[in-house]
C-alpha cells in the first residue's frame, strides 16, 4: 500500500538548562493517501510534535520520517523547505500569518511562492476564502480580524495550495460551532473529491466524530488505534 507520509521509531527530547523532557517516545505511524486522520490525546501528549515533525518543520532526536518516497529528517534545511512547500500544508495553532498582508495575500502566500501567475493565486485564493465565508474580509489584515477569523485565513492558505497532505494543529480550536462545523464539511469535502489528505491534532469531539481514524497518543507513545467507517 502507498505510504503519503511515515514516522519510524521517532523520538523527541527537549533540552533545557540541563534537563531533558521526552515529548514522543519510540512514535510509529503511517498514513495513506486520502486518511482523514485525527492523532488525539490530553494537552502535553505529544500531539503538536508529532505533526511539526511529520511536517518537516522540526527534526526529531532519532529516528526516520518519510513525505511519500522522501526521507526528511536527513535533510538540510532548504531542502525541508522546498519540500513543504510543494507537498505539505500547515494550519498552526497560532495560526501564523503575515501581518503585513491581507487575508487574500496571506491565503495565496504559498501559491506566490511557488511562482503561480498573480491572477491564477488570487483566484485560487478567493475561492478558499469563499468557502469559508470569509470573502468579504479579504482586504482586511490579521489585526483587523478576529481570532477565529484568522484561523480561517490560515486554513484557506493550506487549502488553496491543494497539497500532498494537510497537517492541522487543532483547526477548530478557535471557532464556535458553526464555523468549527462548516470548516469540517469543507476539510470533508476536500478529502472526498479531491482525494487531499488530513491528518489533524486534536481532542475536538466535533471533529473526532467526523474523522475515519483516530490515533491515541498518551505521554508521547500511540497507545491504541480506533477505525470508523
Amino acid at each position: 500500500m502507498q505510504t503519503i507520509a511515515a514516522a519510524k521509531n521517532l523520538h523527541k527530547v527537549y533540552r533545557s538548562d540541563g534537563i531533558e523532557t521526552p515529548a514522543l517516545r519510540g512514535v510509529n505511524l503511517t498514513i495513506t493517501p486520502g486518511e482523514f486522520t485525527a492523532i488525539a490525546g490530553p494537552s502535553g501528549s505529544g500531539k503538536s510534535t508529532l505533526l511539526h515533525l511529520m511536517g518537516g518543520l522540526d527534526l526529531p532526536s532519532s529516528g526516520e520520517v518519510w513525505l511519500e518516497n522522501e526521507r526528511l529528517d536527513d535533510k538540510n534545511p532548504v531542502q525541508r523547505a522546498r519540500i513543504r512547500l510543494w507537498k505539505v500544508g500547515f494550519v498552526f495553532q497560532a495560526y501564523n500569518l503575515i501581518p503585513v498582508l491581507t487575508a487574500l495575500e496571506n491565503a495565496a502566500f504559498v501559491l506566490e511562492l511557488r511562482g503561480l501567475p498573480p491572477g491564477e493565486r488570487t483566484e485560487r485564493a478567493r475561492a478558499a476564502l469563499a468557502e469559508l465565508e470569509m470573502e468579504e474580509f479579504a482586504s482586511r489584515r490579521p489585526n483587523q480580524l478576529s481570532g477565529g477569523q484568522q484561523q480561517r485565513v490560515a486554513v484557506a492558505r493550506a487549502l488553496a495550495a491543494e497539497p500532498a497532505v494537510v497537517f492541522a494543529d487543532e483547526p477548530t480550536a478557535n471557532l464556535d460551532s458553526k464555523t468549527g462545523l462548516a470548516l469540517i464539511e469543507y476539510m470533508k469535502r476536500l478529502n472526498r473529491e479531491k482525494g487531499l489528505t488530513f491528518v489533524f491534532s486534536t481532542h475536538d469531539p466535533r471533529l473526532l466524530e467526523h474523522v475515519r481514524r483516530i490515533v491515541h497518543l498518551e505521554d508521547g507513545r500511540v497507545t491504541s488505534e480506533e477505525y470508523k467507517n
